[in-house]
Parts: structure tokens; sequence; C-alpha cells
């Protein structure tokens, strides 16, 4: 196979003129389309890109994925699941682990380029991060977002591409992909068929923020969504792609979801077969197809008519622009990237990452009489049970790599209780079969109990991955498995001894089930290899819990509107009014955290000013920690205002006795709001409330302003 690192190096006035790095990437463009046969072009607009060796273009593989660590390509450094860095509320250490993960991406790309090789998976174009809203917990890939807040996830999914896309402005490390624009998030089941409704306000305030922001950053690519938004498939939506290329001036690639265009004329009957699919679909600025539709149909179309030569050209000169600034028809040993090899990936400092992301995202929902952290002095016996304590599965998630450094929860406890400690590990139960327990009476002997239980990837995903899950791959309720609680129920009914839960999961539960029976309980995610250390580095005290829920969980589904309503009244903390389980940003700790004003924002705000506030954090406990300071707005009493939103976040480091300034700045062109009537953004006047506290519920301290 021709690689890229294999094309013909000339002298530079023989080279044409698309090989010259010295001239801007719109003229290579030009020169590379004006050289290509329209076959030729056509060819180049499937995710399996064809190779013209007349050229000395290789075949490309379009499709990579790094949602957490390089996925689906052998050996990486595994991160958390999305779902669970978001919980972290730190998008400085997300942009650090997504630097890392361009790094281990390059060196698996230059690896294979030296074999002459470029398979699918070894690239340099990722289709991550995913950006919808989880508006809904039954949604299985709810666990690949940065949670249901538009403003966190605007904030994690930019600091994610910046760290994927690099920071050298003359190359880019990788092309990150913000996907799936838009209004998608489940059902998973008939997903290809699925036509979401809402009205525009919901639209522009809640569903198109984060690719909003995600575009201002200079993500080079986005993915449509398999759905209809209002009737139109979103791949070939002339009001999605209008809004994205024309209002936002998005000028990077537009790519396909799998199978996507197929969708259009088979499920959603839209347009009447493949060849009017295809013209639809270049006409609206379509670049990249992650099937084979636009390679089998586009010369047809063109036949017919439908197409023209220049249009396939413009479609042509966008996509192939990505692959200029990757550097693929320049000398590779010019890349600035062309050093990294083998000893870039699973280093020493990928893997302290991992464990780091995976410590600052647990979340420790209860802990009575302070049980956690524990003290080893006073540790002779500790019993690690549960179907998920030996499970390398729940430490992954989907779309996930492989790593050699896997450690489970019971080879992180047992290794930090060290040689001196008596561990023993029994699994307990099974995930599914709540009539199957095993012997639980060593709890009774043990000093502490750690009961690993919760959710697996194979109960929630995408469509066709979840093969447990009994709903299409979505939840069909809050539940933890049945086996679990009654496995949690016979522990605590055998024992008197502390119980510590550690739930995995990738999305919101019912808690409250299995709350009676443990005496701690923390949340730990699909964490990643390092998931065991990490949480061991929590249940030792070697670290302060620090995880924030980027979820609300709610007491029951009869509490939320119908699963297939994408209507935002009634959901997620902004909207919802009800009593919850745990509210959005919540969080505890082994520390405690005091807030004093140092100043307060002004009494009036007018146009085009931001609302600044300081205040002193101050760690009153017994240890040291971090501390995630949440600045929400409260709005004027309007129709269809949020009841509160996030739009400020700090995480900072508090040593025992000491205090850290935070400055607070909220621009108010991002209180502004959608008018229905006027279809434009409009900053309403009135009085606003900025509240400061440690989750969505807390308030610590308030100040009121006006906006005139």
């Amino acid at each position: 196979m021709l690689s890229i690192a294999d094309m013909p190096v000339m002298a530079q006035d023989k080279a044409p003129v698309f090989r010259n790095a010295a001239l801007p990437i719109n003229e290579r463009v030009n020169n590379l389309v004006s050289s290509l046969t329209l076959e030729e072009k056509i060819s180049l607009l499937g995710y399996q890109s064809k190779a013209v060796p007349r050229l000395g273009i290789p075949a490309y593989n379009w499709w990579n994925e790094a949602l957490h660590g390089v996925a689906r390509a052998g050996e990486a450094t595994v991160f958390p699941q999305a779902i669970g860095m978001a919980a972290t509320f730190n998008d400085a250490l997300l942009k650090q682990v997504a630097s890392a993960i361009s790094t281990e991406a390059r060196a698996k790309y230059n690896l294979a380029s030296a074999k002459g090789m470029h398979p699918q998976y070894m690239g340099l174009t990722f289709w991550s991060p995913n950006i919808n809203i989880f508006r809904d917990p039954r949604w299985g890939r709810g666990q690949e977002t940065y949670g249901e807040d538009p403003y966190l996830t605007g904030r994690m999914g930019t600091a994610f591409v910046r760290g994927m896309q690099g920071d050298d402005p003359n190359h880019l490390k990788t092309a990150a992909c913000a996907k799936h624009f838009a209004v998608h998030s489940g059902p998973e089941a008939g997903r290809g068929a699925f036509n979401a409704v809402i009205d525009q306000k919901d639209l522009r305030e809640t569903y198109l923020p984060a690719f909003h922001q995600l575009v201002n950053a200079g993500v080079e690519s986005v993915m449509g969504a398999y759905n209809r938004v209002n009737g139109e498939p979103c791949n070939i939506s002339p009001t999605l792609l209008g809004i994205l290329r024309n209002e936002w001036g998005f000028k990077g690639h537009l790519v396909t979801d799998c199978g996507a265009l197929d969708d259009i004329w088979e499920s959603h009957k839209v347009l009447p077969n493949r060849v009017a699919v295809a013209a639809a679909a270049v006409k609206v600025g379509v670049n990249l197809d992650c099937s084979t539709l636009l390679q089998t149909e586009v010369m047809q179309a063109v036949k017919e008519n439908l197409l023209t030569e220049k249009e396939i050209d413009a479609t042509l000169k966008t996509l192939l622009a990505t692959q200029f600034k990757l550097g693929f028809y320049d000398d590779p040993a010019s890349s600035p990237y062309s050093a990294y090899g083998a000893d870039s990936v699973g280093t020493a400092y990928h893997v302290q990452l991992a464990r780091k992301i995976a410590e600052q995202g647990m979340v420790l929902l209860k802990n009575n009489n302070n049980l956690l952290p524990l003290n080893k002095d006073k540790v002779n016996n500790i019993l690690v049970m549960g179907p998920n304590a030996f499970n390398a599965d729940v430490l992954l998630g989907n779309y996930r790599g492989i790593s050699s450094d896997l450690v489970t929860f019971t080879e992180g406890i047992t290794k930090a209780a060290g040689p001196g400690i008596t561990v023993q590990y029994q699994i307990g139960s099974d995930l599914v079969d709540s009539t199957k327990i095993q012997y639980v009476g060593d709890a009774r002997s043990s000093d502490v109990t750690f009961a690993v239980i919760g959710l697996s990837p194979l109960m929630e995903g995408e469509e066709g991955d979840a093969f447990l899950s009994k709903n299409g791959a979505d939840k069909a309720d809050l539940r933890l498995p049945a086996v679990n609680i009654a496995f949690m129920k016979k522990l605590r009914k055998e024992s008197n001894k502390p119980i510590v839960a550690v739930v995995t999961s990738g999305s919101a539960l019912d808690i409250a089930e299995i709350e009676p029976y443990a005496d701690a309980i923390v949340l730990a995610w699909y964490p990643g290899e390092q998931g065991g250390n990490a949480f061991a580095d929590i249940a030792f005290g070697k670290v302060s819990p620090s995880g924030h829920l980027p979820v609300t969980f709610y007491k029951s589904l009869k509490d939320l509107p119908d699963y297939k309503d994408y209507n935002m009244k009634g959901r997620t903390y902004r909207y919802f009014k009800g009593d919850v389980e745990y509210p959005f940003g919540y969080g505890l700790s082994y520390t405690t955290f005091d807030y004093q004003w140092t100043a307060q924002p002004k009494t009036t705000y007018t146009e085009g000013q931001k609302v600044s506030c300081s205040i002193k954090v101050a760690n009153t406990g017994k240890m040291d920690g971090d501390e995630v300071v949440q600045a929400y707005i409260t709005y004027p009493n309007i129709d269809r205002m949020p009841v509160k939103e996030l739009k400020q976040f700090k995480r900072v480091t508090v040593k025992k006795g000491d205090q850290q300034e935070v400055n607070i700045e909220i621009p108010l062109a991002d209180l502004e709001k959608w008018d229905l009537k006027q279809k434009k953004w409009k900053l309403y006047k009135g009085q606003y409330q900025v509240v400061l506290g440690s989750n969505s519920a807390d308030k610590k301290l308030a100040a009121s302003f006006t906006v005139k």
C-alpha cells in the first residue's frame, strides 16, 4: 500500500504546486483539485478515500476515534469515559489529557506510515468529542458526553479540541470533530428514522451553544446526526447547516454519521433514492461521507444534471484543506510531530494523567461519620466484593482503547493497602441474576467491605453495542440491577461493619435503593485504566474527593417528560422544579470550605459589560482539597427563563487552614436569550442574581444586580 511517507520527494522547482509547503494552503488545494479527474475527485469523498497513484496520493481512512484515548487501535492510554472527565469541572486538565491523546495518535500514525500502511483507526482525523446535551438519563450514549449543561459542555469540549488540535498556528496535531450536529440524544433504537421536534428557543439556548463555542474555538470538523430536526434530516438540513456555515462561519469540513445518507431515503423517506441524496448532500455542504454513497452516486448525479463539477470541486477543496493542515502533502520529516514513536504511547506521564483525572472525577455521594478516608493503621482486614470489583470492562466505557496497565478496583485497593493488611476478594454476584448471591459472611470479620456494583458498558451504550440492555442500548429506568440491590441488602444483613459502595455507571441512577445499606458511596463512572488506583487514592486519603455531578440525579423517571420529547421544559437542573436525589454539581469532600466576598458585583450593568466579583475560599477542614466554585445566574421573572444556569466555574486547590482568591467574570452577552418573535438574541432587562456555591442547589453567597 502506498504511504504518505512514501510519496516521492522531488526538488522544489520540479515538485507540483500542491507539494510546495511554502505556499498558502488554498493555493496548494486549488492546484491539487485542478490536477484530478472528475472520477478521482469523487473517489475522495468517502471516508475510505481512494489512492491516486499517478499523483503519489495514498488511500486514507478518515474514521478514527479518540473519545477518551485513542480507540480501537491497540495499545493506548485509556482515560476515564467523557462523563467522568466532565465531573472534574477541570477544563485545563482535560486539555492536557487531550494533548496526551493526540501525542499517542501522532505516534501511531507515524509507526503505521513507516510501514507503508494507513489502516482504519491509525489516522489523524478523529470523530471526537461528543458534545450532545445529556438531556435524559435513559440515553445509553450519554456517557460519551460532558453532561446536561450547555456551558459546561462548551468549556470541556473546547478544552478537548484545543488539546487534540495543538497550539501550532501552522500545523494541526490531529483534527477533532464536534458531533452529533444536532439535537441528538436518543432514543438509540430507531435513531435513523427519529424526528426531534423543538422550537427555535430550545434549539438555540440548549442544543446549539456548545457547537457554536467549538466552532469559535476552531474545531476542524463537524459530524451530522442520524435524526431529523423538525422534519429535516440533520445531514442535509438547510436550517442547521445554514446556521453552521452562514451564521457561525464554520470553515472546516462536514462529515456524515456512518450510514446516515442512506437513512435519508430508506428510513426518513424525505428523498426518493440514493442519487437524489448524493446531490442534496453535496449542494448543502457535506464534504465527507461515512459510507460509500457519495463515491458511488455522485457521478450519476452529474450525468442527470443534478450536480456540476464546480460544486464537487468546492466540496472537495474544503475536505482536502484538512489534510494539508495535517501535513499530508509535506515532507514527513518537516512535521513538528515527526519524532513521536512507540515511546510516546502509554508514557509514565500519560498514566499519571489518567490517574489524576480519574481521581478528580469520582464523586463522593455519602460519607457517614466521616468513614472515609480509611486510616490504614486501624485497618487489618479488608473484603472486596461485587461483580465490578475485578471487571476490566467497567474501567473502559465505550469507544475505548486497550491498555496493558489496567488496574481494577480490587487491584488498586490491594496495592494501596500493602502487604501488612489482609485483603480478600469475592465476586459476590453477577450483574443480571438476582437469585444467585455468593456467601457474604466474610464481611462480618472484615474491618471494612468494599462493594463494587453498578452498570457496565454492556448495559448502556450505542445501538448494537450494549447487548445486555433491554431497551435498545438505552436504560429503561433509573434502577441499579436488581441483583445489586439484593446483594447490598444481604451484605448489610450479615454485617454491622462499615460498607463502602463503589458504583460504576455512565449516567444517573437511583442511588436511594442502596443508600440505606452503605456507610459511604462513591460514584466512580467508567474511570479508565487507572480507575482502581484512583479510587484507592481517595479511599485511603491520598487525595480528597473533588468530583461534581455533571448531570442531575432524579428520584424517578415519573418526574420527567416522555423520553422522545425534546422540549426542555421539566428537564435538567435548568428547568426542573421538583425535588431531586442529588443536584447538578453535587459532590462531597473530606474537608470543608468557606466563602467570603472580597468584591461583590455592581448593582447595575448595561449591555456589553461583564458581571465581575471576587471571593476568598478558605479551607476550614483538616485536609488539603480542591473546591469547585460554581457561579449560577437566576433571571428576571419572564416566561421560559431557566430556573438557574451555570455561567462560570473555577476549580481551586486550597491547603488546610489556607485560603485562595477566586475571580469570577460573566459577560452579559452570555445571559442573552432567544426571542421567538424577533428571531434573534436579546438581553432582557430586569433583576438578576449571581449565586455562588458548590452545586446548583447550594447558596453560599448571592448578590443581586439589575440589567438596564
